[in-house]
């Protein structure tokens, strides 16, 4: 934090945060050099900001997050470009967003038929269970799915936040893959679990054991119908 702090420019919004650092010996211009007392209150409110973070991502409490009553799939983008609301900054939104990716751009939130993208994320099953990467689970996307372009599904370690990491060296599946299995209705199931389902590899994202995971599901070029 101190390295950084000393390597970036001050941006004028984050200017309370700074100071809320001075006490601690973090500032701007100064040498970082905390005592063994010291370092362990950090590393304490390290370890629970990751947790207070986690929360804030995996189960917002922003209304806006919400997509459909009654399922557990939540916009992934509830901050602004900006990083401003109309009568406040986006401090709970920055963290949801910034604790899984890193940037933001216009045309991720503009709803804009045939352009731009879409992003909807779910971290729990359809009983409200968070997602085991010891369990199976299947996700049914309709046929026709309102998309010009195409969409797709990635699973990413709850963790680290990247790309979930196994011998198959997958994480998505998507609707331009040559091997993609449709339904005969043009239906797809996607699925995720530990093993593959016989006959539906092609399909199947494996999860390790032992580890939690989330989804995102991005629409590119979403339709009018989207909307």
């Amino acid at each position: 934090m101190s390295d950084a702090i000393n390597n970036e420019t001050v941006e004028p919004r984050d200017r309370f945060f700074y100071a809320m650092l001075r006490p601690l010996g973090i500032e701007k211009g100064q040498p970082f050099k905390p005592d063994t007392r010291q370092q362990k209150i950090l590393s304490d409110a390290a370890a629970m900001g990751f947790r207070m973070s986690q929360v804030l991502s995996m189960a917002p409490r922003n209304d806006k997050a919400k997509t459909y009553p009654g399922t557990q799939w939540d916009w992934v983008l509830t901050l602004d470009p900006s990083q401003e609301a109309a009568d406040y900054s986006q401090l709970d939104e920055r963290t949801d967003y910034t604790f899984e990716a890193i940037t933001v751009a216009a045309g991720m939130v503009k709803k804009i038929p045939g352009a731009g993208s879409q992003y909807m994320t779910t971290a729990k099953d359809k009983t409200g269970e968070w997602l085991d990467g010891g369990k199976s689970y299947r996700l049914h996307v309709p046929a026709n799915a309102p998309v010009k372009d195409f969409w797709a599904v990635t699973v990413y370690d709850n963790m680290t936040r990247s790309m979930i990491q196994t011998d198959t060296g997958k994480a998505g599946v998507d609707s331009k893959q040559a091997n993609l299995q449709k339904n005969s209705d043009g239906t797809v199931d996607v699925y995720f679990g530990p093993t593959a389902p016989v006959g539906h590899e092609s399909n199947w994202i494996k999860t390790a054991s032992g580890k939690g995971w989330f989804a995102y599901f991005r629409w590119y070029g979403p339709t009018q119908a989207f909307f």
